[in-house]
């Protein structure tokens, strides 16, 4: 259900430029995870972490707790889990977390507290990266939802769509001016939004 057209779409950002997402980025704001029982706290043993929401520290000690193991990259990015995103207000995030949770802040606590925070760091910069590039978000979208597409294939690609590919290699090969470079970028930004648009689509109805 995931697979397929899907899938051979989601190809296209590992052979074109970094372009625009398209027309219509939704809001960011929308992930909210229910919180579930809280484990004690590794320090005061109190209700702590591993905590869903902002709660990276224990309410208690303020102790820094580890990682959900269970929070996928769009709830710790607070992102709807969807193929638009608002890489804007996806960097706003990663910049707010990386504040909380890097490792520059925690030189003077505890080695415990270290460890945590290089994991939740680490775990910031995986998912920001992950979810930035359109490619590698539906990806893994996909992998939410049980698809795995091997890495360095062409998974189910058309043969049309493969001689357009050809057809755009063969101008740049032959373009002698910046007027035909140009010519071509607006080509290639076209055929990105309408293939992200198609994605999008292919995503929202399952």
């Amino acid at each position: 259900m995931w697979g397929g057209r899907t899938g051979a779409l989601l190809r296209v950002w590992g052979l074109w430029p970094a372009g625009v997402l398209g027309r219509r980025p939704l809001s960011c704001n929308a992930a909210s995870v229910a919180g579930s029982s809280s484990p004690q706290c590794w320090n005061c043993g109190g209700p702590g972490g591993p905590m869903r929401g902002d709660g990276f520290f224990c309410p208690q000690c303020r102790a820094l707790q580890p990682p959900d193991p269970t929070r996928d990259y769009f709830s710790l990015m607070d992102c709807n889990r969807a193929f638009r995103v608002d890489t804007a207000k996806l960097q706003t995030r990663y910049q707010d977390l990386q504040r909380l949770v890097h490792p520059d802040f925690f030189s003077q606590r505890s080695q415990t507290e270290k460890d945590f925070s290089e994991k939740h760091s680490t775990l910031v910069n995986d998912a920001y990266k992950t979810l930035l590039a359109p490619l590698s978000r539906g990806l893994y979208l996909l992998k939410l939802h049980g698809v795995e597409i091997p890495e360095g294939t062409d998974y189910e690609m058309d043969r049309q769509f493969l001689m357009e590919i050809m057809e755009i290699n063969e101008k740049l090969a032959e373009a002698q001016s910046e007027a035909a470079m140009k010519e071509i970028e607006s080509i290639v930004r076209a055929k990105q939004n309408e293939l992200t648009d198609n994605v999008s689509r292919a995503f929202e109805q399952g």
